[in-house]
């Protein structure tokens, strides 16, 4: 039996597989065909990021650092110690969910204080918001998508002439994606610096003798092997390749000589939705080693184009494929909660100015939560000025305060990334480090106590911060004594606000908002008719010294709540 078909680079694996579905209709059984030899290359075509004659090229080299400033990348492998406490880690898994993990994360682990830094990136997000401009960049990061697991699938092909093929498959689909992605942004009306220099750049990119060259042959060598027949013949266990001899088509003619016994018309089902995976079994490949023979010039061809195309992306290329995956991922993380009414705006920074202001933010870790739920999400607003530089927060339990410290440190945080922030308006202050300090369970390893434990992490805390930092304190040494833990904390209070750096502290000790100008008081409220309900809104007022009141008849079960449960009328 013969089948006659054209391969086609784009469909080869599922071609074949046809092929062989035919075979197994038939009652016939293929075992193994083992090839005559197994050619190997050498050297795969790699994804390594090259540049071709980039002199003539508008100068862009990335679209997270404005030129001239690119050597100022310093990228961290590993998240920050703030993360936790933060839950600024919960933040970062959300957003690199189900993308490249490992291109994206060291991006967001990556602050700067360089305000020129984080205003190139707020525009490029400004611009991204507007969804003519966004559409344009997720189809071309899923085309390098493909493109990289392409190469990355031929690494592992030992047939020579289908990882050829498979290679062949990347490169025009790499040029096809900066040709589509050039052309959507000639029709917008861009105004970030970033994204004008990007466009600039792949105008002269793709008009390059390198990458005209690279696409016409990607083009004619796929046109060629599209056109190629060959036909198959089944004998037993043995399978011989052959050009095509104009053979009938059989399944036409079967279906002609059954038509006359059809009932009813039945439309064909839907052909299966083909996949990029570009995969052969072993006997898929070995007849298209076969195929290879009998069209030897043409696969010569092949072989010699990927042999001089061994590293064809474009370094600026590869570099913006993977730095356009921070801005869309972010945007993408945050709009289901733009979509239920709360606020993000492009705060004004400052590496310089303490002066911090901020109305009708959230904790954004919270918020992606109860967005997904339904929940309630409470804003509220901060300030510190002229020698402000402590926020101590006082009040019941339950009622906002370590969200208030978290989302405080959040947004120091996003705006050294440059992102967008949660609230109506900000103003921020840039720091060089966010020190976090909350209640961690005892770690037995260390042979420390929790009072030790918290000394030494505090102390070194002490020596390292600096003007330019910025520290949250949860509820510290808690498990002391009252006398002890009043001692200890304005100690480390006045110490940390010696360095003059800013930071909230979370406290039931009222004292601490009184220790000078530095220190204001804000107090999470309750409602007025119902003091045993939270309002998980603070407000900047002295605090009312019922906060350790409170906590200590918690501690002792007898506040109003508690006796009520108890005592039944």
């Amino acid at each position: 039996m013969t089948r006659a078909y054209r391969p086609n680079p784009g469909t080869l694996a599922h071609a074949e597989a046809f092929v062989l579905d035919r075979v197994s209709a038939g009652g016939r059984h293929l075992r193994s065909i083992e090839p005559r030899s197994r050619e190997h290359l050498g050297s795969l075509p790699r994804s390594e990021p090259i540049r071709g004659d980039a002199s003539s090229f508008p100068v862009f080299q990335s679209i997270l650092f404005p030129p001239g400033l690119e050597q100022e990348r310093a990228e961290r492998n590993k998240q920050l110690p703030c993360f936790i406490d933060l839950n600024l880690d919960q933040v970062v898994a959300a957003i690199v969910a189900k993308r490249d993990e490992d291109a994206l994360r060291p991006i967001f682990y990556s602050t700067y204080r360089n305000e020129e830094i984080i205003r190139y990136r707020q525009a490029v997000f400004a611009d991204l918001e507007r969804a003519e401009v966004f559409q344009a960049f997720p189809a071309f990061c899923e085309t390098m998508r493909t493109v990289r697991a392409n190469l990355a699938y031929a690494d592992r092909i030992s047939y020579k002439r289908h990882r050829h093929m498979v290679v062949l498959r990347a490169i025009h689909r790499y040029c096809e994606g900066v040709q589509s992605l050039l052309q959507s942004l000639e029709s917008l009306t861009l105004r970030s610096d970033g994204l004008r220099d990007l466009r600039r750049y792949l105008r002269g990119y793709a008009s390059s003798e390198p990458f005209s060259q690279l696409a016409m042959e990607a083009r004619r060598l796929r046109d060629t092997l599209f056109r190629l027949s060959y036909g198959t013949l089944f004998r037993g266990d043995k399978v011989v390749v052959r050009k095509y001899a104009s053979e009938p088509d059989y399944a036409v003619t079967v279906l002609e000589r059954f038509a006359r016994f059809r009932e009813t018309d039945i439309e064909p089902s839907k052909s299966p939705r083909l996949t990029d995976d570009f995969s052969l079994n072993h006997i898929e490949e070995g007849i298209l080693e076969f195929v290879g023979r009998l069209f030897s010039t043409e696969f010569r061809d092949l072989e010699n184009y990927v042999a001089k195309h061994s590293a064809f992306i474009d370094g600026v290329v590869a570099t913006f494929d993977r730095e356009i995956g921070f801005f869309v991922a972010y945007l993408d993380f945050i709009e289901p909660i733009k979509q239920r009414g709360l606020p993000f705006c492009y705060p004004e920074v400052s590496a310089r100015n303490k002066d911090v202001e901020v109305s009708g933010s959230f904790d954004l870790a919270l918020a992606a939560k109860l967005v997904r739920g339904n929940g309630q999400i409470v804003c509220n607003d901060f300030f510190l000025r002229d020698q402000e530089r402590l926020i101590v927060v006082t009040g019941p339990n339950q009622g906002g305060k370590t969200t208030f410290a978290r989302m405080f440190g959040q947004l120091h945080f996003l705006a050294g990334l440059g992102c967008p922030v949660p609230g109506r308006q900000a103003r921020l202050f840039v720091p060089d480090q966010i020190f976090t300090h909350f209640e961690r369970e005892e770690d037995i390893t260390n042979l420390r106590g929790k009072l030790e434990d918290d000394l030494v992490r505090l102390h070194h805390t002490a020596q390292v911060m600096t003007a330019d930092s910025v520290f949250v304190l949860n509820e510290i040494f808690n498990s002391t004594s009252l006398d002890d833990q009043i001692f200890l904390s304005m100690k480390v209070v006045q110490q940390m606000l010696e360095t003059d750096a800013i930071g909230v502290c979370v406290t039931f000790i009222d004292a601490l908002s009184t220790l000078g100008e530095k220190t204001v008081s804000m107090m999470s409220t309750v409602m007025p008719d119902d003091p045993a309900r939270r309002t998980f809104k603070l407000i900047r007022r002295p605090a009312d010294g019922l906060a350790y009141a409170l906590s200590l008849a918690e501690r002792h079960g007898v506040t109003y709540e508690q006796l009520r449960t108890r005592v039944q009328p």
